[in-house]
């Protein structure tokens, strides 16, 4: 893998970090002013599926050695 598609995927997963933050906060909030739980159960699912694309960008800059 070059350097520069190590970057684009550091930067991906920066983003998607941040995304992930953003989500965990508006849940908090939601839950503390009592929205609808419908809502914020789909909310907790996008933060859980951007927690799973984290976790792919993750394992393709850091591959898994075997010892």
């Amino acid at each position: 893998m070059s350097e520069q598609e190590q970057a684009e995927i550091r930067l991906d997963f920066a983003r998607l970090k941040q995304e992930h933050a953003d989500l965990d906060t508006a849940i908090n909030a939601m839950i503390a002013q009592g929205c609808d739980p419908l809502m914020i159960q789909r909310m907790k699912k996008k933060k859980l599926a951007l927690k799973d694309k984290l976790k792919v960008l993750e394992d393709r800059v850091i591959p898994d050695i075997i010892a």
